[in-house]
């Protein structure tokens, strides 16, 4: 019997070399109403998965409307023509499929995925929701009271609250400022003709990519979207207005925000700013660079609040990169105690990192690392890379931008990094939101340095 290895657990394992990667080919071709076609094979199974992008997310909702291009979504397979939404949902379970949608703050995505011998038509009914769902007053009625029970449970979730709090202490009035599933007030303000309106401005083709992956070409693929979606009207493309293009909003006027909730023993806690756009020349080194600082487990900020100070489970960063200047963003749940203390050690890594204490080599391998070494991993399916193939589409990148990922994230050094901290980390802009028992936290806040909190009630 072979004896055991027994592994050092002290240190990181080696850094091994990046995997070869190669995305799938791209075709692209255009319909005469100016759908857009992408297709990309991908034939390990007999899967298709068709993917339709339109720009319109929930900073596309009319102003007063919040919530409007999520209820629009929802309500594409609650009947079309002659079929109600039973009838919709029993004709995609019949083939095995279902639709779904994805309502961000840039875009709407309607996805079907279907065995190849059903691709027609799991395509056809897809796009008889998209190009003539219903859009009966019942049917809304019924969506927009599920959205507001929706509501209701949040006001229980500290962690969706707290969400909530962030995005308008930061973002103010701007479109990026609400979720997409609304406000009670918007919600109940939204109507059907109001419905029909978005659906008429936003979901034509001149706004639309339909994008297809997995066992088909692009002849085929073209074959079948011409049949089925060659009748939808051209529409007018003025209509369309990029929420992205918004100027971004001034700094808070508050820096401290505590959302009150009677009786909590934890406190959630967001921290960051406005950040930059997917377009941003410095997208790789500052994915670096949040690696680091809290975007993994061995991060800066988890190793300090949960393995030094036990104060958390978890702490993490992100940059949101959008079409728009999207959020830099902490958060972590700790014991209400604990609160002043996360804050502050927060904070400090934040001013560290662009100051006393910048990345290290080793740090930046190590981020690096985990970027690449198991990016692969993110194409093995067809509707992976179809939601691949919709970031290219929505984001405006080059067709060999997965291909050149692994690259351009090797090509970081210490000092872009370090670069990316300092332009773009402002230790003096960061909002604050927090939500907990004020009782409790405010005196310890406010003891701490940290300033006295203004009482924020969040938009739900």
């Amino acid at each position: 019997m072979s004896r055991a290895t027994r592994a050092d657990r002290s240190r990181l394992p080696a850094i091994g070399p990046p995997p070869r990667f190669r995305f799938a080919d791209i075709h692209k071709d255009r319909l005469q109403n100016q759908l857009v076609l992408w297709s990309a094979e991908h034939r390990s199974l007999p899967v298709v998965n068709f993917v339709l992008v339109l720009p319109a997310g929930s900073a596309a909702d009319f102003e007063g409307h919040e919530g409007l291009a999520a209820v629009t979504a929802d309500m594409l397979d609650e009947g079309t023509g002659t079929l109600s939404a039973i009838d919709v949902n029993a004709a995609f379970a019949r083939i095995g499929a279902h639709l779904d949608t994805d309502v961000s703050a840039d875009a709407t995505v309607v996805s079907v995925t279907a065995l190849k011998k059903f691709a027609g038509p799991a395509l056809a009914l897809m796009a008889d929701c998209v190009i003539r769902p219903r859009l009966a007053a019942d049917d809304f009625e019924r969506v927009r009271q599920l959205r507001l029970t929706r509501l209701v449970q949040i006001r229980d979730m500290p962690s969706a609250i707290a969400d909530r709090a962030f995005m308008q202490l930061v973002y103010g009035s701007h479109p990026y400022a609400h979720m997409a599933l609304g406000t009670e007030d918007s919600l109940r303000q939204l109507s059907i003709d109001t419905v029909r309106r978005f659906h008429a401005a936003w979901y034509v083709p001149a706004h639309a990519t339909l994008l297809a992956s997995g066992d088909i070409d692009a002849a085929e693929f073209k074959g079948l979207a011409a049949d089925l979606f060659t009748s939808w009207a051209a529409g007018q493309s003025d209509a369309m207005h990029d929420a992205a293009a918004a100027p971004p909003p001034p700094m808070p006027p508050h820096r401290l925000v505590l959302v009150n909730k009677d009786g909590a023993a934890q406190t959630e806690i967001r921290i960051g700013e406005v950040g930059l756009a997917r377009s941003t020349p410095d997208y790789h080194p500052l994915i670096v660079l949040n690696m680091v600082l809290g975007g993994q487990f061995v991060s800066r900020i988890n190793m300090k609040l949960r393995q030094e100070k036990g104060l958390t489970y978890g702490a993490r960063t992100a940059f949101d990169f959008r079409r728009g200047r999207g959020p830099f963003m902490l958060q972590t749940s700790v014991q209400s105690d604990g609160t002043a203390e996360a804050v502050r050690e927060s904070l400090a890594a934040i001013h560290a990192i662009r100051a006393e204490k910048p990345p290290t080599q080793e740090e930046v391998d190590v981020a690096k690392a985990a970027l690449t070494r198991s990016y692969p991993r993110n194409f093995e399916t067809a509707e992976q890379v179809a939601r691949a193939l919709a970031q290219l589409v929505l984001y405006e990148l080059p067709d060999d931008y997965f291909d050149m990922f692994a690259t351009r994230v090797g090509e970081v050094s210490v000092d872009h990094v370090r670069q990316a901290a300092l332009a773009h980390l402002h230790p003096d802009r960061l909002g604050i939101a927090l939500v907990a028992d004020s009782s409790i936290v405010a005196p310890l806040v406010a003891a701490a340095g940290l300033g006295e909190p203004v009482p924020l009630l969040p938009r739900l």
